[in-house]
């Protein structure tokens, strides 16, 4: 296409990066007649490998119409850094164009040095045709010259538009450009530029509802879904066996436990116990900082029920490859409606520790995870203003975000708190609390915060860490992920070895007579996000091609907060698990 030798990896990945975004054409039959207009959207510029940082199609000095007609867009639109404006091409219904003039241009040395900039930084442009995106590259490099200062950049002047046609209705196009049709934009000079465009159509028999096939093809091509499939059977085969040798263990510990204490109970009264019954005055002592414990769990709590709802629509067909916009607006208004899940959650918790203070627990809730949030986006929101890209988001649509949280998120939370308040449902302890905490004897180094958090997230990290790839390689990169029944088998995976290895550690540590156990399963519930945000470093500087300030922020910015709201999700599903091991032996034993 002449372009650079590219590797069918990168060309497939390019391919694909059609489908990113959902944009509805003006005709929304798609029915046209013969000479009829068919919309053309020029979408943005970037450089290839940074997905983040994408700047308007007209911040290049390409042929600028006298008004530049912008698109309306949806919100998820807008927060994908979508800015359709009507293109300069014309490429009505089966007309066929021969070196049809776009304009001529003068040049200016800055002009000049902006195109060249962006062939150095490799940069392409993304446009929707009738609702099928299409790609090309801005320019090339010629790297006959060993030294790189003798490199030679050229800008694509000639674009050609391939487009199949069935019936009445548009079916695919392709674009390429013509690699004799160069303008030499190595120096700084004033140039003279014809930019040119041609057209044709073809018949084809496919039909209009299988025309998006070819974008979701790449990700489930028959060997690339073995290799996926094999690998996540792989995954889940270790980690079952490893879970199965743990329970195995722990149950065998657990029934000679039993057995033991049974038989102290028969003989004499005044033996000592040791071990876990030991501590039975003290197990169901509430933690410290119970209102920030509550307010955890009603944050995970609102994020696990944001994460199924998310998984229903994905697994329904919601978020097919081409309406990225979508997931972005689901994630918006459904964290929105499940706010209630969170008041609730927390304040009835906060009530069952016997906590008073719940306007001031319900205020923390809020905040817990929207606060770090707010002050990521406000931070990178700047960056993007300062580099005048369009993931800078509009003051209209902050305006908007800003109301759905005023007038959806604060008063559902405030009527979850409410409704958790009024639950009135007492702390379920199936030993009596003694008055004075017993000494907690000294642990070796090992059994500590910090080395417990590190083995509880080591096992969910490595069922997962398979399927991160295909994950990072969608969001951060140009592929498209479409098989969601594997992600939802991996995360059942995921929250069922997270809530194994909680319960086990738990068991453990109250072995040791060890009774401050509910921080403890929390922090190691939710370590696995700690381990994700390794495998960011590792994707960054090991898998990926991303450079700049701007998309290095962006790439750490925002995993930091996913990977925030995963401690916060796992936290509360080994916490759950732990609390329900832990009700259950000690109901199992006779507590005095």
């Amino acid at each position: 296409m002449g372009k650079k030798a590219m590797s069918p990896a990168a060309v497939a990945a390019l391919l694909l990066f059609l489908g990113i975004a959902g944009v509805v054409s003006d005709a929304s039959d798609h029915r046209y007649k013969p000479e009829d207009p068919v919309p053309l959207y020029a979408n943005k510029v970037g450089p290839f490998q940074n997905p983040s940082e994408t700047y308007r199609y007209f911040d290049l000095p390409f042929c600028t119409p006298e008004h530049v007609t912008e698109k309306k867009e949806d919100l998820g639109e807008v927060l994908n850094g979508d800015r359709l404006v009507v293109a300069p091409y014309k490429l009505d219904f089966r007309v066929d164009q021969d070196s049809q003039v776009v304009c001529k241009k003068q040049l200016t040395k800055e002009d000049v040095a902006k195109f060249r900039n962006a062939v150095i930084k490799d940069y392409y442009f993304q446009m929707y045709y009738d609702d099928l995106p299409i790609w090309g590259f801005i320019g090339k490099v010629d790297k006959e010259g060993r030294d790189p200062s003798e490199y030679k950049y050229f800008l694509y002047k000639h674009i050609h538009f391939d487009i199949l046609y069935n019936n009445d209705r548009v079916i695919e196009i392709n674009v390429h450009t013509d690699p004799n049709a160069l303008v030499d934009v190595t120096e700084d000079r004033d140039i003279e530029v014809e930019f040119l465009y041609s057209v044709k159509w073809k018949e084809t028999t496919t039909p209009f509802s299988k025309r998006m096939d070819k974008y979701s093809q790449s990700s489930s091509l028959p060997h690339h879904l073995e290799i996926h499939w094999f690998s996540i059977i792989n995954s889940c085969v270790t980690v079952l066996l490893l879970t199965g040798f743990l329970a195995t263990i722990l149950m065998r510990v657990l029934k000679n436990d039993f057995v033991k204490y049974a038989h102290d109970e028969e003989s004499a009264d005044d033996q000592e116990e040791t071990g876990w019954k030991y501590i039975h005055g003290d197990v169901f002592r509430f933690p410290k900082n119970k209102s920030l414990f509550a307010a955890c769990l009603g944050s995970g709590t609102q994020l696990f029920a944001l994460t199924v709802f998310i998984f229903i629509l994905a697994l329904v067909g919601v978020f097919y490859p081409y309406n990225r916009g979508a997931l972005f607006t689901a994630l918006v208004v459904i964290y929105a409606l499940t706010s209630g899940v969170a008041g609730y959650t927390a304040t009835s918790f906060y009530f069952q520790l016997e906590g008073t203070n719940w306007v001031r627990n319900l205020l923390l809730t809020g905040c817990l995870f929207c606060g770090p949030l707010f002050l990521m986006f406000c931070f990178l929101n700047t960056v993007a203003i300062v580099y005048s890209a369009t993931a800078a988001l509009p003051f209209g649509t902050i305006v908007v975000i800003a109301l759905i949280w005023t007038l959806v998120t604060a008063p559902l939370l405030v009527l979850g708190g409410i409704a958790g308040k009024n639950s009135k449902t007492e702390f379920q302890a199936p030993c009596r609390t003694t008055k004075y905490p017993r000494e907690i004897p000294p642990l070796p180094w090992y059994r500590g915060t910090i080395p417990q958090m590190a083995m509880a997230g080591f096992l969910p990290f490595s069922a997962i860490y398979i399927e991160l790839y295909y994950i990072f390689a969608s969001v951060w990169g140009h592929r498209i992920y479409t098989i969601y029944s594997i992600l939802f088998i991996v995360f059942i995976i995921l929250l069922v070895v997270t809530a194994f290895i909680t319960i086990a550690l738990t068991y453990f540590q109250l072995a040791a007579e060890d009774h401050e156990w509910w921080w403890r399963a929390f922090l190691c519930g939710g370590s696995t996000g700690l381990f994700i945000y390794g495998y960011c470093l590792y994707y960054y500087y090991a898998r990926s091609d991303m450079s700049g300030f701007m998309q290095t922020s962006f790439f750490f910015g925002y995993m930091a907060c996913i990977c925030y709201g995963f401690f916060l999700m796992l936290g509360m599903v080994g916490f759950r698990a732990a609390l329900l091991f832990v009700r259950h032996i000690y109901r199992s034993i006779k507590c005095e």
